[in-house]
């Protein structure tokens, strides 16, 4: 039996008055961004079955190897958002430059660009383990009626309308914030409606789950280092359990239902850090904050860095905000030393 009855449709018809500039657009674009993963969860469903698996053959502009799975969701969110009509831009992870949607006058008067990462985590498809969709949606900032430009992409998080993501796993669930608290919503395919499974969904201030490759340890600084050291003592609400999945969607939901705290430092091998800060970072950062959590480069809050490139890479730190205030005090005192 459903547990609640309102469908996404419902919830987003009833709360779009809350949006700002809402005219009807966030409910239509959301529903393409739900369409899409609708068309996707199906496909990564049949993975095995069907010829998804394994290498498309090609890498991307992150000069990471593509997966079948990369480019099928690549293409069906692009398809997707792009016959809404309501978005005049859209930058993908798996493209090297945006995509400017002004084939028509009517795409150029458009209000909204979205950025996406269309399969996180993909090479565990292969082995059946859960993957998912960030998304990441601004108003532009270049006049309305002309082309897209590249400053309506670069714009820090804090100025982001809605972001979100979408989970594949033992059930496909869409999470996501206009600004006013985090709300998620489970797939039953018998039917094909997403239905509110997670109302106002908040971090616990404090977890006991620490997500990290503890492989690359000994490449950390040294401020996160003794901030993992301190994970594993033995004091009286620890050691903390560790757990890591490798997809930062399903590594950011599991800890923001239970508790607990991401990291991805910078390292010797990845001086700026491995995550993007546009399809990646921000979104999360935003989930994160309207969640009652936190999230951070180890210095400054993610939102309010100011982007000066598309496939920017920074440092993520993300959590239950006391854990994170927790590593920062370590990171602190090694940056002043």
């Amino acid at each position: 039996m459903i547990k609640n009855t309102r469908t996404l449709g419902e919830f987003i018809i009833k709360h779009q008055l809350a949006f700002p500039y809402s005219t009807g657009e966030l409910s239509n674009l959301i529903n393409g961004i739900r369409l899409a993963a609708k068309v996707v969860g199906h496909e990564v469903n049949k993975a095995g079955l069907v010829d998804i698996l394994g290498s498309y053959g090609e890498t991307n502009i992150q000069g990471e190897n593509q997966q079948k799975l990369d480019v099928f969701a690549n293409e069906k969110f692009i398809q997707a958002l792009d016959n809404r009509e309501i978005v005049c831009g859209i930058a993908s992870e798996e493209e090297e430059d945006f995509i400017a949607l002004n084939s028509s006058d009517k795409k150029n008067n458009n209000k909204y660009v979205v950025l996406i990462d269309p399969l996180d985590g993909s090479s565990n498809i292969d082995v059946n383990v859960s993957v998912g969709t960030i998304f990441s949606i601004y108003r532009r900032i270049s006049p309305i009626g002309s082309p897209v430009q590249l400053e309506d992409f670069l714009q820090p998080g804090k100025n982001q309308v809605a972001a979100g993501y979408v989970v594949y796993g033992t059930s496909t669930m869409i999470v996501y914030t206009t600004g006013d608290g985090v709300n998620g919503f489970t797939l039953n395919p018998a039917i094909g409606s997403f239905y509110l499974s997670h109302p106002n969904i908040k971090f616990p201030k404090k977890g006991n789950i620490y997500s990290v490759n503890e492989g690359n340890y000994v490449h950390f600084p040294e401020g996160v280092k003794k901030y993992i050291k301190y994970c594993q003592k033995e004091e009286e609400d620890r050691p903390y359990t560790a757990r890591y999945i490798g997809s930062m969607v399903s590594d950011f939901h599991r800890n923001m239902l239970k508790g607990g705290i991401y990291l991805y430092p910078n390292s010797e091998i990845s001086r700026d850090g491995k995550l993007r800060l546009l399809y990646e970072c921000n979104p999360m950062a935003f989930l994160a904050e309207q969640a009652g959590g936190k999230a951070t480069d180890g210095k400054i809050r993610i939102m309010d860095i100011e982007p000066k490139e598309l496939h920017q890479r920074v440092p993520f730190y993300c959590g239950s905000i006391e854990m994170l205030e927790k590593l920062e005090e370590f990171i602190s005192i090694e940056n002043n030393n």
